[in-house]
């Protein structure tokens, strides 16, 4: 262990804070280390493992089109690419989809979306867009622009111009920052990695109303809320909000890579040949595995999504050390009163797998984790909390 260890700093750049542990196989929501150790599995990747590790059905359908083929460019047409592309249409209400290989990608076609379509209608004008303090859209220059975090800003400018940021679940701010020149307002309904916070419900309508009045669209960043992960399909479900671009990724892809910019009736027709692209974008691969993905995700598992949240809601809510939880669904983030890295570290040494977010530990499991393992985790989870 400590060979592969020193080889993956020689080798490997240095730009993830790693946990001491070397994970090799899985089964679901429990996961295996190189020395046998088994831990229950409270991250899923970062809600990337919808099904959680070596789920059979996502297995077959990867390996079904692998036997068949593995890639071919965007000139010509693949039935799982259109099948996924018919099937998200069809669970999120919107019209088209154009496929990238992550959500930063995904985002970045948003924010082009976004850009062009007022361009179109203002005569090759530029506008800007408003995103929110806390927020997180991405790694690429142009998605960190549009970051509302700080941390994220040091050392990589320039950045790309037009962005605004305005605090999140303040609508007099939202007001003044908005106008005839705003593009778009693009938002997290739940802001992941800026703490695991949803979103007001009077914040959401005080952003509809802004965009009847000056006519801006609406872009929902749910990389990390969709694909069933808050309890509803997509998270603006919960809001009652129907955006105009939807991006997705993370879950999307039950492992493997993929990004997804979906349109809505006014933005359908706004990208044309040439404006946009990706070589990997759609591969038959992803594609056909991230079917199986979403056939799935059907109401009876959003339901037991909803029913396993309010159990860990509840368990943890007694716990001494627990200040608060936050977030929606299997989406959420627990504020101790201990440093979240220690504690992280701690559920690690005990057999339990989970995340951090600013002074958060985040959960994010595998949607289908049984009540069994989550009631194991969560007598670990309030001991390392208490003790």
């Amino acid at each position: 262990m400590e060979h592969f260890i020193e080889n993956d700093k020689q080798y490997v750049a240095n730009t993830y804070g790693r946990f001491n542990v070397e994970l090799v196989s899985g089964d679901g929501a429990e996961i295996t280390d190189i020395d046998g150790k088994r831990y229950i599995d409270l991250g899923s990747g970062i809600a990337v493992n919808t099904f959680g590790v070596g789920d059979t059905e996502w297995k077959d359908a990867v390996i079904e089109q692998l036997n068949l083929i593995q890639h071919t460019s965007n000139l010509y047409y693949t039935k799982p690419c259109v099948e996924l592309a018919e099937l998200l249409c069809e669970k999120a209400k919107m019209k088209k989809v154009f496929f990238g290989n992550s959500g930063a990608e995904a985002n970045e076609c948003a924010i082009k979306t976004a850009r062009k379509y007022y361009s179109d209608r203002h005569e090759g004008k530029e506008g800007k867009i408003i995103t929110l303090q806390n927020s997180f859209h991405g790694r690429t220059i142009t998605t960190l622009s549009a970051t509302g975090q700080d941390v994220f800003h040091k050392d990589f400018g320039p950045f790309t111009e037009g962005f605004e940021f305005v605090p999140a679940n303040d609508c007099e701010a939202l007001k003044k920052a908005v106008g005839p020149d705003t593009a778009a307002v693009m938002i997290e309904l739940v802001q992941g990695e800026g703490g695991v916070n949803a979103l007001s419900q009077e914040f959401v309508n005080c952003i509809k109303l802004e965009s009847q009045k000056y006519g801006f669209l609406i872009i929902a960043d749910e990389v990390q809320t969709g694909n069933g992960r808050t309890g509803k399909y997509f998270a603006c479900e919960h809001f009652g909000l129907n955006p105009d671009i939807i991006t997705t990724a993370k879950g999307l892809g039950g492992g493997l890579p993929i990004g997804a910019c979906l349109f809505g009736e006014k933005t359908e027709f706004t990208l044309g040949s040439g404006d946009h692209g990706s070589t990997f974008g759609g591969n038959p691969v992803v594609s056909a595995g991230a079917v199986s993905i979403v056939k799935r995700i059907d109401e009876r598992l959003l339901k037991e999504v909803t029913e396993k949240s309010d159990y860990i809601k509840s368990e943890l809510l007694k716990v001494n050390g627990v200040k608060s939880v936050s977030g929606l669904g299997l989406m959420l983030g627990i504020e101790t009163e201990k440093p979240a890295r220690e504690l992280a570290n701690k559920a690690l040494e005990k057999g339990v797998l989970v995340l951090t977010a600013k002074q958060k530990l985040r959960l994010l499991p595998p949607l289908n984790i049984t009540m069994k393992q989550l009631d194991k985790a969560m007598k670990i989870l309030k001991e390392i909390i208490e003790e």
